[in-house]
């Protein structure tokens, strides 16, 4: 989550086009994290120290851990501590864009301190395990309306988003999120949730971004959006949609029904209450996300 906010971020800041945003996103599974990330996210060394070993590392058969400490610029412990550090996606969209050139190490410095700053987010909240710091993230980032059921939508999204990562990809940045009641949306799939908290989720996509969504939820290439791929649109929003309920149920907020997903021709969101568009912006495409609850 805080890998696709950073990048929302970053984004927002102009300091990466989204062009260049959704390529590095696609890399960062296959990069390696290097110590001079580590090292500028520990606060150990600064993107200048680390150019200047780097540019070292030209010069003599070294190992870069080694140049830090010969060069005074970290102790060995420090530099045994940084290979422990577990790797968070954050880091790893970071040194996408720096291996890509699309940032300098200077550039990924300013901005990681800036937005851990802007968001007050310390380095212990990125492994977060009771997801505390993700939730007041999701709340502040999309600013929604102060009402008695923003607690459920800020649990919705926050489960979302780890929905996405696990079942679809984490090559996506959120966008700002539109409370609406006039969008009228064609050829979407919803579902009904009843019982203690009353909602309706509907995922709206075009063609080409939904039948990508639906290959990667099936582990298909699937190639036209016809009744079989929005029947692996259905499935992932029943999924997750059962996840939150059972969340719900566990945290002692009651037991929810889910009806069965339907297809809309035509689905007009003046019908629905206090209903917000949630785009997330995939490498393939947008798939918004409506929630009402």
């Amino acid at each position: 989550m805080f890998t696709q906010f950073f990048g929302n971020y970053l984004l927002n800041k102009g300091l990466v086009s989204p062009e260049c945003l959704a390529d590095a996103l696609s890399k960062q599974k296959d990069t390696r994290l290097k110590l001079g990330v580590l090292a500028i996210n520990a606060g150990i060394m600064t993107a200048a120290q680390v150019d200047k070993v780097h540019a070292e590392q030209q010069k003599v058969d070294k190992r870069i851990g080694d140049i830090m400490v010969d060069m005074g610029y970290a102790t060995r412990e420090q530099i045994e501590e940084l290979f422990k550090t577990q790797p968070s996606g954050h880091l790893l969209l970071g040194q996408a864009l720096v291996d890509s050139g699309y940032m300098t190490n200077t550039q990924f410095e300013q901005a990681l301190a800036s937005y851990k700053a802007e968001n007050g987010i310390s380095d212990a909240d990125f492994y977060d395990p009771e997801e505390n710091s993700a939730n007041k993230l999701v709340r502040r980032f999309y600013k929604f309306r102060d009402d008695s059921n923003v607690t459920y939508l800020t649990g919705y999204i926050t489960l979302l988003f780890k929905n996405l990562v696990r079942f679809i990809g984490d090559d996506f940045t959120p966008l700002d999120a539109e409370y609406v009641s006039d969008k009228i949306c064609h050829d979407c799939i919803g579902q009904k949730m009843e019982g203690s908290v009353k909602a309706i989720a509907v995922i709206d996509a075009d063609e080409d971004a939904a039948i990508e969504f639906a290959s990667r939820f099936s582990g298909e290439k699937l190639s036209a959006n016809d009744e079989y791929t929005q029947a692996c649109i259905s499935e992932f929003l029943n999924l997750h949609n059962g996840l939150f309920a059972v969340n719900v149920s566990n945290q002692g907020g009651g037991e929810i029904k889910l009806q069965p997903q339907s297809f809309y021709q035509t689905l007009n969101l003046s019908e629905l209450e206090n209903a917000y568009v949630v785009p997330f912006r995939f490498s393939f495409g947008t798939i918004n996300f409506i929630i009402s609850i």
